[in-house]
């Protein structure tokens, strides 16, 4: 199956599956107070609840970043990014704040350098003219262990996206 065929073909298994069966990530937005974004991800489903609040829903197996920012008169309480992937009913996962019921987390950072950083990664990702939904869910765990030990992570080439591809079309 072709990169192009196996998305259009997850993309109809989401549509057959149940509400119930979906990740619900709950975005706020209100100015300079709480932000809560999807730096990338593909929903199938999205339920606006007011103008400063949305749920969108994510199918089993895809994944996202989500990024969510708060501050008060102080300054900035909150800075973390979370790269998720969306679990199946009954399937074993993490909880996350906005996120039910929860899911299977790739990558955590927290503090807006770390946060910043994970940004500039994601950007050299597109750059090569990679979607970032489609990376090894390895690479999301392997930049979050480096960058918890102060390392630099591997960056995401075209030929490891190939392997990764390859290896996920003969079911490895």
């Amino acid at each position: 199956m072709t990169g192009l065929t196996a998305a259009s073909a997850r993309a109809g298994r989401a549509l057959l599956a149940s509400p119930e069966d979906l990740t619900q990530v709950e975005l706020v937005w209100i100015e300079k107070q709480v932000e809560h974004w999807i730096r990338f991800g593909r929903e199938v489903r999205e339920q606006v609840l007011d103008r400063r609040r949305r749920i969108l829903f994510f199918p089993p197996g895809t994944t996202f970043a989500l990024v969510r920012w708060a501050a008060n008169e102080h300054g900035t309480m909150l800075s973390r990014l979370d790269i998720l992937r969306a679990v199946g009913p009954g399937e074993p996962c993490q909880t996350i704040p906005t996120v039910t019921p929860g899911g299977d987390i790739l990558l955590r950072v927290d503090g807006w350098p770390k946060v910043e950083r994970m940004l500039q990664l994601i950007d050299a990702i597109e750059a090569a003219s990679i979607d970032p939904v489609e990376v090894a869910p390895d690479h999301w765990r392997h930049v979050h262990n480096r960058l918890a030990a102060g390392e630099t992570p591997r960056a995401y080439t075209m030929q490891r996206h190939r392997a990764f591809l390859l290896r996920r079309e003969i079911g490895a």
